[in-house]
């Protein structure tokens, strides 16, 4: 008899987020004392605002603060999201459509979780968020990827979502400002998305986490906004970690159909309970006060995106689109892919990535973690100094190719 497997199929086919894997390693180089530069995680690098910290502060001197409260939230939080929902989206919920969950990737997960059947299809774009496609896993789904390249800015079209529909798909992925690219799409290509999965009858989840952070005048109006006969099958995913400087706290949320919520709530009362309620408390007082600190972390990040894109753009072979949305840049790196650098010659963007890291002590995200090879993702949610010489090290590797 054949030995069982130690770890079940399910969980031993799940891959390590690529971004935290590298965050890890710069991590770990830095604190053997190694100049590495980390442009992995997108984790911004000012502090949670202080008016959020004193009410955590404040929220962890009350007792009732040390005891279990409701699966969905507190009450007082899932209001506050009802009132910034409307907001920041002009969209108008219920309490009991929302679910406060441990940070983003739970609600990610729970919101696969509670409408995929196994062997349902799940229409991804790509480049994707590397959680994405190991949730839909979890789930018992199968991701369908439709990559969208720079020449498309990244964001795929009606005709490419049409393409690849069969009578299996569930559900489409939606995220924009983009994670990992920036991109953001426009009022009329999210309109057209939205109406094409009305007419199919497909759901849509909608990550909305970097709502806030958007350029250039850019707009990203909500997908129920924009098309209001969506809002039955319409999941959005949200929470302060990108917007208030919280990655930390672990304060996310989904909005949805009350179907769906009740079933991801019954879910969450078997994984996690309720969120900590000091960060729940933190989250309110991050929500109900005024949004200066989030402009002032975004005048940052604007200032941050115009002058990496500028100086990815003077190294040769590397092409970087100008990102609308987020905090990443996603230049493509396929001009310099099989040539030969310090007697190596990448022929993938793992490669080059881990070249980079072991000859001048940069960290980026290889492409192959969010679809097809050929791109690095950098962070801008860094500093400029360390966005100078970061990059400077780069453009001098790389000026180094020949063929």
């Amino acid at each position: 008899m054949s030995a069982k497997p130690r770890i079940s199929r399910r969980i031993a086919a799940i891959a390590e987020s690529a971004t935290l894997a590298v965050d890890g390693k710069a991590k770990a180089l830095k604190a053997a004392g190694r100049p590495v530069i980390g442009f992995g995680a997108g984790e911004p690098d000012f502090p949670t605002p202080d008016y959020i910290v004193k009410a955590a502060v404040e929220a962890s001197e009350k007792v009732a603060n040390h005891r279990y409260t409701p699966t969905p939230g507190l009450p007082e939080l899932r209001e506050a999201i009802v009132a910034k929902t409307l907001r920041d989206s002009n969209y108008k919920i219920t309490a009991d459509q929302v679910l406060v969950t441990n940070g983003g990737k739970q609600a990610v997960y729970e919101s696969f979780a509670s409408i995929i059947d196994p062997g349902d299809e799940v229409i991804l774009p790509a480049p994707y968020w590397t959680t994405y496609p190991e949730c839909i896993k979890l789930a018992g789904g199968v991701a369908v990827e439709v990559f969208a390249d720079e020449t498309q800015n990244y964001c795929v079209t009606v005709e490419q979502l049409e393409a690849a529909r069969t009578e299996k798909t569930k559900a489409l992925l939606f995220c924009s400002p983009s994670n990992p690219t920036g991109s953001v799409y426009s009022p009329e290509q999210a309109k057209a998305i939205g109406e094409w999965a009305l007419k199919n009858n497909i759901w849509v989840i909608t990550d909305e986490i970097y709502e806030h952070l958007r350029y250039d005048g850019a707009t990203a109006p909500s997908l129920p906004v924009l098309v209001p006969e969506l809002a039955d099958t319409t999941i959005i995913l949200n929470g302060v970690a990108k917007t208030y400087a919280m990655t930390g706290w672990r304060v996310g949320w989904m909005i949805g159909p009350k179907d769906v919520i009740k079933a991801a709530t019954n879910l969450q009362s078997h994984l996690t309970s309720n969120v900590s309620n000091v960060s729940q408390r933190a989250a309110i007082a991050a929500l109900t006060g005024d949004l200066t600190a989030v402009h002032e972390m975004g005048i940052a990040f604007d200032r941050r995106r115009k002058l990496i894109v500028k100086m990815l753009n003077e190294i040769p072979g590397v092409e970087c689109p100008t990102p609308t949305g987020a905090f990443y840049v996603y230049p493509s790196v396929k001009g310099v892919l099989g040539k030969e650098i310090r007697g190596k010659r990448p022929h993938t963007s793992a490669e080059l990535a881990s070249l980079i890291l072991d000859e001048v002590e940069v960290a980026a995200v290889p492409g192959e973690a969010f679809g097809p090879s050929g791109y690095l993702r950098f962070s801008y949610a860094t500093s400029d100094e360390d966005i100078v010489e970061g990059i400077t090290r780069v453009k001098n590797l790389l000026s180094e190719a020949k063929d």
